[in-house]
């Protein structure tokens, strides 16, 4: 496996690759590993020839800097688990690499409509931070597939929506949402969990679940029961920031046409936030 932090050493060696008509999977990370991520490699490997693994802690996509400051960095161990799933290549660039001309001269992307909505309203400048380095990275390697996790429900729909708009020729998978045993799904944030906390964290996936089982029976009364959901959230310890019942393909208000919607949730648990979501179809 080889490891770089160096630009020019990732296009040299894709470009190798690709003369050798090998095709190439790409799975973009902040790093401190888990099966989640480690799943989005193995399913990049049923699809190309050649993965590319990046680890990088992207400041524009943070908005509080204290979070920055404390966001887990585990190269080393990410670097291992990397290994061990056969992954061909790891870029791993510091900020500077990256950003040489500082974040307030950098070009930025920005996805009009899906980033501005949900949690795009909630953290302003998130999904342009998120678009701007997935696009700069999407450059750089060069892939002909790359792998996303489907928890970050509304990160996917921007990263789909701005390789469409720019012509990027890359097929975007969505990997369904790994989870734990008792339901949770999997995420660098729940390191953040104390003891008692991670046994309440499950909590949030089945209160979801209720959701989606309401749905499914052809309930809609929205604001009731995301109300009862908040309700049930906060008397076990959480503070829920939102609860959206949306049309799965727009992110738009559920309407007629809708034929699946998806239930986005996110609540803090002590110092963690931790989102999830659950997809169902509606009834005619």
């Amino acid at each position: 496996m080889i490891i770089s932090e160096q630009i020019s050493v990732i296009r040299e060696t894709v470009s190798d690759w690709k003369r050798q008509g090998l095709t190439v999977g790409f799975v973009p990370t902040m790093g401190n590993l888990h099966q989640g991520h480690l799943t989005l490699i193995r399913e990049a490997k049923t699809r190309a020839d050649k993965v590319v693994a990046s680890i990088f802690v992207n400041p524009m996509q943070f908005n509080n800097a204290a979070d920055l400051d404390n966001y887990p960095r585990t190269l080393d161990d990410d670097c291992r688990a990397l290994a061990n799933e056969a992954t061909d290549l790891v870029f791993c660039p510091t900020p500077e690499i990256m950003y040489p001309k500082g974040l307030a001269q950098q070009t930025q992307v920005s996805v009009p409509g899906v980033a501005d909505i949900l949690e795009g309203a909630m953290r302003p400048g998130h999904f342009t931070g998120v678009a701007t380095v997935v696009s700069m990275l999407f450059n750089i390697v060069q892939p002909d597939v790359a792998c996303f996790g489907e928890k970050d429900f509304q990160q996917l729909a921007v990263i789909r929506t701005m390789t469409q708009d720019l012509c990027l020729p890359i097929e975007i998978i969505g990997v369904p949402t790994v989870r734990e045993q008792d339901g949770l799904a999997m995420s660098s944030r729940n390191g953040y969990l104390t003891e008692a906390e991670r046994q309440l964290a499950p909590k949030l996936a089945h209160v979801m679940g209720d959701i989606l089982k309401q749905l499914a029976a052809g309930e809609n009364n929205f604001t009731q029961m995301i109300e009862s959901a908040s309700n049930r959230l906060n008397e076990h310890g959480f503070k829920t920031d939102s609860i959206d019942i949306c049309d799965a393909a727009t992110l738009n208000p559920v309407s007629k046409e809708t034929k699946q919607a998806v239930v986005l949730m996110a609540a803090f648990l002590g110092q963690a936030r931790l989102i999830d979501n659950g997809v169902v179809d509606l009834q005619g």
